[in-house]
């Protein structure tokens, strides 16, 4: 895929945006909620009922509902409109939090069944902010080129989301308990889905509502998401795989578990950067074409991160596997985007959130099943290679949406 020297527009350009930043902002604000309050219910979960099978329960009922229900949430929002969806959402949502911050505030004051029931309840009723604050870039940018670096934009906010929320979680369990954290996470989505739904742009957008086909089109509204969704679950397993076998790699070669922080702040920083770099420069080939590039990217820097002799090599193996993360992403949400059709924006957004997501959760299991049966650098590249195959499997799928350029 090669570069052209036609102009960009700057990120500062992206936020010039008529009502951009404060927009953005408050959605960030929203979405730092995410970093905030799985992590929180986790550690209070776990300190209430002493037991990490209880919190490992309750915290897959809380992500599982959260994840695979997310399309359908997504579809209120693009039927009743961002303001009319997502209020009601966020009031069960908090409401949910709080009652469960409560539970487990006192240890052993609550039953397991009881904290698994909210929880699951709680994760139904996730605010799907991250789809659509990118449905609202759609409408906001008013050309591909000002989308596309946009939509990187939003790509590494997000990723530093992921990283500060456990440093915020980190700061409260020095003077609170867990459970304030989750009532943090609840306070933060509030204000900022508040913000959020009250900028003009949001106010204007409209819902489908039941149109003539609403109720029928929803097959047909989303075509072309083939591609994007393999391309997600793809990375997203990569990423549930190497959270795992990094710490693996790291131990096995003599290291604290904590040294594995330091590998995977480093592959936060080289996808924040490929992020970066993906939306300053003008690729001549179609989304469809860089998807599939990407792809193979990262299953080639992913086997080469099994070549590492020693902590400092994946360092700088894991940084160049990261370089490749938000790219792909932010091609995938950018198809899934362009492709779909506009009463199905968030919907289209929620099913590549969605499919990175279980693909992570898969990765996950698979690494647990890989590292005990081969050594941490052949788990790589057995990794990477499910990515090339990935990377094969998005260039054989055909598109049925309109072609997407990236300049």
């Amino acid at each position: 895929m090669s570069s052209t020297s036609v102009a960009r527009p700057s990120y500062a350009a992206v936020l010039r945006i008529p009502h951009a930043r404060r927009t953005f902002a408050a959605a960030l604000l929203g979405r730092l909620s995410y970093g905030v309050a799985p992590l929180s219910v986790m550690l209070a979960v776990t300190r209430a009922s002493g037991s990490y099978a209880v919190a490992g329960v309750v915290m897959a009922l809380f992500s599982g509902t959260s994840v695979f229900l997310s399309p359908a949430r997504a579809a209120l929002i693009d039927r009743y409109g961002p303001r009319r969806a997502l209020v009601p959402m966020v009031a069960a949502y908090t409401s949910l939090l709080v009652l469960l911050a409560v539970l487990v505030w006192w240890p052993g004051a609550a039953s397991p069944f009881a904290l698994g029931a909210v929880a699951a309840f709680a994760g139904s009723c996730t605010p799907p902010l991250g789809p659509t604050m990118r449905a609202v870039w759609g409408r906001l940018a008013p050309d591909r080129a000002l989308m596309n670096r946009a939509f990187s934009l939003d790509a590494v906010a997000e990723e530093l989301l992921y990283v500060s929320g456990p440093l915020l979680v980190g700061v409260l369990l020095g003077f609170a308990p867990p459970a304030v954290g989750v009532l943090v996470g609840a306070a933060l989505i509030v204000v900022g889905t508040a913000g959020f739904v009250s900028s003009p742009v949001v106010r204007a957008v409209p819902g489908s509502g039941r149109e003539k086909g609403a109720r029928t089109a929803g097959p047909r509204v989303l075509r072309g998401l083939g591609r994007p969704v393999i391309a997600a679950a793809g990375v997203g397993l990569a990423l549930g795989v190497v959270d795992l076998l990094v710490v693996a790699f790291a131990e096995g070669h003599g290291h604290g578990a904590g040294s594995a922080a330091w590998v995977l702040a480093a592959l936060s920083v080289g996808s924040a950067g490929g992020g970066l770099l993906n939306g300053a420069v003008a690729w001549r080939a179609s989304a469809g074409t860089g998807l599939s590039a990407q792809a193979a990217g990262l299953g080639l820097a992913l086997c080469a991160a099994g070549l590492a002799q020693g902590l400092g090599g994946l360092v700088v193996a894991v940084v160049v596997v990261g370089l490749f993360v938000s790219p792909l992403i932010t091609t995938a949400y950018l198809i899934a985007d362009e492709t779909t059709a506009p009463e199905a924006r968030v919907r289209a957004g929620a099913w590549v959130n969605t499919a990175v997501n279980a693909g992570s959760t898969a990765g996950a299991a698979l690494a647990g099943v890989l590292v005990g049966w081969l050594p941490a650098g052949v788990c790589f590249a057995v990794t990477g290679g499910v990515m090339l195959l990935t990377a094969f499997a998005v260039a054989r799928v055909r598109g049925t949406g309109r072609p997407v350029p990236l300049v």
